[in-house]
């Protein structure tokens, strides 16, 4: 099958199982912010800080291939999980506390996701702190999607390179060049900002 005949059929399939999808991860979802220790922690401390993520604002959704994304955040709507993309609880559990950092982070600091003048650094700090407490770059996640090149600083070329590509998707951002620039120049005093957690646990 052509890569063209590939794209159509996998759009065709999550257009079919786009109910089935949404169910599975609203299922995940409920279970997570009821019974996950990194969820409810969360949870707690976006309360504290004023803020509410529950299954109102947390919503499943069919996300489209070109998207390439798991999850987003958004201030104004709250956080999209993509329901075709995310398989397995544990994946959902990663994305879920990936956004959830987003959130914390726009309640504490009032993150400018529209940053004006290709200002990136505040969007690239939060994508560095997200990408290293979530979980989403323990050694297992990367041994078994083959993305460890060399055992030292796993943690930290998995947190550097999906910083890097988040940057680089945001709208404002206008090179490879310029992501790479912002994720170095916020990286040190990001990387060790482990707030709200007291170190990192995943």
């Amino acid at each position: 099958m052509s890569p063209q005949g590939q794209l159509a059929y996998w759009h065709d399939a999550d257009l079919r199982y786009e109910a089935l999808d949404c169910r599975r991860c609203e299922s995940q979802r409920d279970y997570l912010l009821q019974y996950s220790p990194i969820i409810r922690y969360l949870s707690t401390n976006i309360a504290q800080l004023g803020g509410t993520l529950d299954g109102t604002n947390i919503r499943c959704r069919r996300c489209e291939p070109h998207e390439r994304m798991e999850g987003g955040f958004d201030p104004r709507y709250g956080i999209k999980l993509c329901a075709n993309v995310l398989e397995g609880r544990k994946k959902v559990e990663d994305t879920l506390a990936h956004e959830m950092v987003h959130a914390w982070d726009h309640l504490k600091w009032k993150v400018n996701w529209e940053a004006d003048g290709g200002d990136l650094r505040g969007v690239a700090c939060t994508e560095i702190r997200a990408s290293s407490l979530s979980g989403e770059c323990r050694w297992t996640n990367e041994f078994f999607g083959n993305k460890i090149l060399k055992f030292t600083n796993q943690h930290q070329n998995c947190v550097r390179r999906r910083a890097v590509q988040s940057v680089k998707s945001r709208p404002q951002c206008k090179s490879d060049l310029d992501a790479v620039k912002a994720v170095n120049e916020v990286w040190d005093s990001c990387f060790r900002d482990t707030r709200p957690f007291d170190e990192i646990y995943r």
